[in-house]
């Protein structure tokens, strides 16, 4: 079964979800393979990846505003701090979520729900650039 492995990087503005939907659709279109999955491998510890809605962005900000509440930065017990109030905060956010999907395809198009995308969602209050795996595995 033929596998192909290339990489995405996202760019990201701080805290909040981004959409790579499309980016990784045009992979798996451009790999030729028509059945299979994809796999898509976040390569660091304080954001990680979710597949939300993607039509009204108010759920993904109710998701947000819950792990904020969830994990707060000013949580007084953490020792985890030499990188800034909110890597630690960052790190259990990457914990409780994913740091990878896998998504079937078929017929060269990914088997999304109508409603589902695929989100990189940075944890860090300040911009960072993002390094995604993404394996195409299929027939």
């Amino acid at each position: 079964m033929p596998v192909i492995a290339s990489s995405l990087s996202v760019a990201t503005r701080g805290p909040g979800t981004i959409e790579i939907t499309d980016r990784v659709a045009r992979l798996v279109a451009s790999s030729t393979l028509r059945d299979g999955v994809v796999s898509v491998f976040c390569r660091h510890t304080s954001c990680s990846l979710v597949i939300m809605e993607n039509a009204d962005p108010s759920a993904r900000i109710d998701l947000e505003r819950f792990f904020e509440d969830l994990v707060p930065e000013s949580y007084p017990h953490f020792t985890h701090v030499y990188e800034g109030a909110d890597d630690m905060p960052s790190h259990i956010k990457m914990a409780l979520t994913r740091t990878s999907e896998t998504i079937p395809f078929a017929g060269g198009r990914l088997s999304l729900g109508t409603w589902q995308g695929i989100f990189l969602w940075e944890h860090r209050n300040r911009p960072h650039s993002r390094e995604l795996i993404v394996t195409v595995i299929g027939e």
